[in-house]
């Protein structure tokens, strides 16, 4: 484990997914000092119903490097296709190798049941990635050098705190983003291209109200105005220590039992 800033990566599936479930913590955790790295599975290249699959993917990973950039993180892109994400070996050598080259001391991803189908393939994906990552025997094509240790890992919410079947999800704690919320909207204010996009495809009038909407939901669960949900994963042999938690003690509700609050 490091002993100065930790780097935290954050890995989900599109170009806006980081900002509109974790922005808020982000830029708490960049605010804190901490290193911050962005990385999307795909760069968004069906998300236009007007632009050819390379121009949108080059105007939404344009659009992410500048979110990132606003918290002074980095960004980076896995190169994995809209509605093409599988849990196959080659797809998981490549996230491996991706952890081997980033080497994170915590992981934050998308959670393991969601609306779409790329979402819960990047959750099962990084979730068996931060395993190999550390598994000398398992190669990847960068011929990477394997991590010493399994990384903390982390889920965030789904959209809107529901799982696939729409049943509420619950958040092991919640951070309370109110000081931060300001940044996490200019964050997803980058993502321009989209706001046409999700009227089309997802019925959204304004993104930015919808996500807002989203986390103020999410505080008012756990006893604060605007919140970010999280669930730690510590089946064996995963890291149970709560590392981020700690990180983040100031933004936590003193409520402990907060996030565990029925609708």
């Amino acid at each position: 484990m490091n002993p100065g800033p930790h780097h935290i990566v954050c890995i989900h599936a599109h170009p806006d997914d980081a900002e509109i479930l974790a922005g808020g913590t982000l830029a708490i955790l960049a605010r804190l000092g901490e290193r911050i790295t962005i990385v999307t599975m795909t760069a968004g290249d069906c998300g236009s119903a007007t632009l050819e699959a390379r121009e949108i993917a080059s105007v939404r990973a344009q659009e992410a490097r500048a979110a990132a950039d606003r918290i002074g993180a980095q960004y980076r892109c896995a190169g994995f296709g809209d509605l093409a994400i599988f849990n196959d070996d080659a797809s998981r050598r490549r996230v491996t190798g991706l952890l081997r080259e980033l080497r994170p001391d915590i992981v934050l991803t998308a959670a393991p049941s969601d609306y779409l189908c790329d979402h819960e393939a990047t959750s099962e994906l990084v979730r068996d990635a931060c395993f190999a990552a550390a598994v000398p025997n398992y190669r990847t094509p960068g011929g990477e050098k394997p991590l010493t240790a399994i990384p903390y890992l982390y889920f965030v919410d789904p959209i809107a705190q529901r799982d696939r079947s729409g049943a509420f999800v619950k958040a092991d704690f919640t951070v309370d983003v109110s000081s931060s919320f300001e940044t996490k909207k200019e964050m997803l204010a980058k993502h321009e291209s989209q706001r046409a996009w999700l009227k089309q495809q997802h019925g959204m009038d304004d993104y930015l109200a919808e996500m807002e909407s989203w986390t103020r939901a999410a505080g008012e669960r756990a006893g604060v105005a605007l919140g970010e949900g999280f669930r730690q994963y510590t089946v064996h042999p995963y890291p149970c220590d709560p590392l981020l938690q700690r990180i983040l003690t100031a933004f936590l509700p003193h409520d402990p039992g907060g996030a565990q609050r029925k609708e």
